[in-house]
């Protein structure tokens, strides 16, 4: 039996293992006692570890933040960072999120390719590399986080708890290998005066906000004027209702993860565009609208910017209501060749105006590790190995990960290029075929790793 065969023979057990997993719902919960991101989390790590030495792994739990498996013996360490935790399920699923279904080559739920399933790709890679007796001159560690969409909190605690890695991935991102990850930027834009009742719409502030709903005061022909305008977008569904002098519109747009805004359609951005188009004067529209908009380049608060590795991109995630203040929450992926002091200066003078303003409430920097550097090269070749594929080259990605987090990583896989696998949308899926390949690119990734 050659390794493929060996790998195909086990693919009903990993998918078993994938099954536990998905079957929690692990996204941020309560904190209490002992368990910092709430219970569903530590739920997931327990459940993760019990695989792990099910797989003859030994184990360490750290307070709940994170744990990890490892093997082999040496003060040197080849990392591989995962995380357990996931978004909320939101948007019209087809399939139960916390149960796995499978369709032929498809499998669905939440966490399959964001991160569960990458996760058990890695675990089954060190498996099959200490059973072929693979000589290991340092240890193999995969971690396994609780806090990557919500902050990184677990990877922070593992810096103070934990041995430095000496080089690693995070299947947490896409092949062929990712050799830089843009700064991100976090705004929130408040409105100052608004006639608009409510406005409420979006689940994660990193995610296109692609279901709206918001409420304005009846207006003689507003209807028919809103109707007419949100008949020549671009959203799924859209409805105009009137009740008691009122209007609420309902809209339907696209998702998309903040790092490619442009391939989803923002439900808020399109409502308050309509608005404007029927003629509904407000202070707040026309703030969002020349200030944010529907472009997702910064143009409007001076940002739009591009250099050799990408362009900026802005995502407006949720739009809420509270207290009479409309709030829109802003992620801006921020090109590897400018700093913080860089951005500050560009946006300063477009912040605020008498119809609404602009917060920046977090900035983090942006990761790079040259082209030509060992940790890239290694990774690199254990894709084109494997697959053939030389035609896809390493990239800078906007999406963050634990390589921002820990020391002398980069994100590796396991997504293709080409295939939108629903990460923070409905119907999140993995392909089985393509971790299957995942599990034969980490044992050859982790080989690489031990010979730098």
């Amino acid at each position: 039996m050659d390794i493929k065969e060996e790998i195909h023979a086990l693919s009903e057990e990993m998918l078993t293992n994938l099954g536990r997993l998905v079957a929690i719902d692990s996204q941020l919960g309560t904190p209490s006692e002992g368990k910092p991101f709430g219970e569903g989390p530590a739920k997931a790590l327990e459940e993760g570890l019990k695989i792990a030495e099910e797989l003859g792994f030994k184990t360490v739990n750290l307070d709940n933040y994170c744990g990890y498996a490892e093997m082999g013996e040496g003060d040197e360490i080849v990392g591989i960072a995962g995380h357990l935790d996931i978004v909320p399920v939101g948007g019209d699923w087809t399939y139960d999120p916390f149960r796995l279904t499978r369709e032929d080559d498809h499998v669905y739920g939440r966490g399959t390719t964001d991160d569960k399933g990458p996760i058990l790709e890695a675990l089954y890679a060190m498996k099959l590399l200490r059973d072929h007796g693979v000589k290991l001159n340092k240890r193999v560690r995969l971690i396994m986080g609780c806090n990557e969409e919500t902050g990184s909190k677990c990877m922070d605690h593992y810096n103070q708890v934990a041995e430095e890695l000496s080089c690693g991935f995070t299947p947490d991102a896409s092949f062929p290998c990712i050799h830089g990850e843009k700064g991100q930027l976090a705004m929130i834009a408040c409105s100052k005066n608004t006639r608009i009742i409510s406005m409420n719409g979006g689940f994660v502030s990193n995610a296109m906000c692609d279901t709206c709903t918001t409420i304005v005061p009846d207006e003689d022909g507003l209807k028919e004027k809103l109707e007419s305008a949100l008949s020549r977008t671009k959203l799924q569904e859209y409805k105009v209702t009137e009740e008691n002098g009122e209007l609420t519109i309902y809209a339907k747009g696209i998702p998309a993860h903040a790092s490619t805004p442009h391939l989803g359609v923002n439900a808020a951005g399109v409502t308050f565009e309509c608005l404007a188009k029927a003629g509904f004067e407000d202070d707040f529209v026309e703030f969002y609208n020349s200030h944010i908009g529907t472009a997702c380049d910064g143009s409007g608060i001076g940002l739009k910017f591009a250099d050799e590795y990408g362009d900026l991109t802005l995502c407006n995630g949720i739009v809420k209501t509270e207290n009479g203040v409309i709030s829109c929450t802003i992620d801006i992926r921020v090109p590897v060749t400018l700093n913080e002091t860089d951005i500050r200066k560009m946006c300063q003078d477009r912040l605020e105006d008498k119809n609404g303003r602009i917060e920046i409430t977090k900035v983090v920097a942006p990761l790079f590790f040259p082209r030509e550097s060992p940790l890239v090269n290694a990774l690199y070749k254990a894709y084109t190995d494997v697959t053939g594929d030389t035609e896809h080259k390493p990239m800078v990605i906007g999406g963050g990960t634990y390589a921002k987090s820990l020391k002398n990583i980069i994100a590796f896989g396991p997504e293709k290029e080409g295939i939108d696998y629903r990460i923070h949308g409905a119907d999140e899926f993995i392909l089985v075929s393509g971790m299957e390949e995942a599990v034969l690119i980490y044992m050859e990734a982790i080989k690489n790793m031990l010979a730098i």
